[in-house]
C-alpha cells in the first residue's frame, strides 16, 4: 500500500480543523488508506495551532508544523513536501482544511495515480462542479482557468485546481526551490512545471464546496499576481529534469 501524505495548511482554520481530520479519519479507515495528515499553521492567532497539536497527541497519523511566518500558500506547501518525502511519503496530496475539497474524494485521487504522475481533482471535467458560488466567481474561477490553460499551451482543464496528487518522484524531480510564485499562482506553476517535465497528468471529477466556515483567503490581489505571472512563467527558461521512465 502506497503511503499517502496529506498536507492540509491552515490559518485561521479553529472552526474546521478538527471537523476535517476526523471526517479524514472516517476516509482513512472506510478505504484502509495508509495515511499521514501533515497540518501547517502559519502561526493562526485563533489556537488552530493548539487545535492542531491536541490532535496529534491522540491521533499517531497526525502530524503538526509551525511556521512563525505568513508567507504564502505556496511556501507553506513546500515546506510541507520536504517533510512528507524525508518521512517516506510515496503520495503527496494538496488540500484545504475548508471542506471545499470533500475528504470522501480523498480514496479516489490517490488511487488514480496507479495511471498518472499528478491527479487533479477538476472542477472543470465533466462530472466535476462548483457548489455554493455566486456566478461571478464561477466566471472568475473557469476564465482564469482558461486564461492560463491557453498563454501556457497546456490541456489540463482546471489549472488553478488546488486538490491534487503527486507521486513522489515528481516533487524529487522538479526544481522545487526555482517555484517563484507564492499565491494560488503556486497552483498553476506547480502544473506547469509538471507537464512539461514530461510527467503523466490526469483529471479526476470533484465538486468544489463553498467553505461554511471562516473567511475565504482569495483577494484581488491574488487574481492580479496570477494574471502577469502566467506570462512571466510562460517565457521563463526552466532548468533541464531527466525525462520520466
Amino acid at each position: 500500500m502506497s503511503a499517502l501524505w496529506i498536507c492540509l495548511p491552515t490559518y485561521n482554520e479553529a472552526e474546521n480543523l478538527e471537523r476535517m481530520v476526523r471526517a479524514l479519519a472516517h476516509e482513512r479507515e472506510e478505504h484502509s488508506l495508509d495515511m499521514t495528515v501533515l497540518v501547517v499553521d502559519d502561526g493562526s492567532p485563533d489556537g488552530t495551532g493548539d487545535i492542531a497539536d491536541r490532535l496529534a497527541v491522540e491521533l499517531d497519523w497526525v502530524r503538526v508544523l509551525h511556521r512563525t511566518s505568513k508567507d504564502g500558500l505556496g511556501r507553506a506547501y513546500l515546506a510541507a513536501f520536504a517533510v512528507a518525502l524525508e518521512g517516506g511519503a510515496d503520495l503527496i496530496m494538496e488540500m484545504d482544511c475548508d471542506f471545499s475539497h470533500d475528504p470522501a474524494d480523498v480514496h479516489r485521487l490517490a488511487a488514480a495515480t496507479a495511471e498518472a504522475d499528478l491527479v487533479i481533482g477538476s472542477r472543470n471535467v465533466e462530472g466535476g462542479g462548483v457548489r455554493g458560488w455566486p456566478w461571478y466567481r464561477q466566471v472568475i474561477s473557469k476564465g482564469g482557468s482558461a486564461y492560463a490553460r491557453t498563454i501556457l499551451g497546456l490541456p489540463i482543464r482546471d489549472m488553478t485546481a488546488g486538490f491534487k496528487v503527486f507521486r513522489r518522484r515528481v516533487l524529487e524531480t522538479l526544481d522545487l526551490a526555482g517555484i517563484e510564485a507564492s499565491g494560488y499562482m503556486f497552483q498553476v506553476e506547480l502544473k506547469y512545471r509538471t507537464a512539461k517535465a514530461g510527467f503523466r497528468v490526469a483529471e479526476v471529477p470533484v465538486t468544489f464546496i463553498d467553505r461554511e466556515f471562516g473567511e475565504s483567503k482569495m483577494t484581488s490581489s491574488i487574481v492580479v499576481e496570477a494574471m502577469w505571472r502566467v506570462w512571466r512563467l510562460k517565457f521563463r527558461r526552466l532548468p533541464p529534469t531527466t525525462p520520466p521512465t
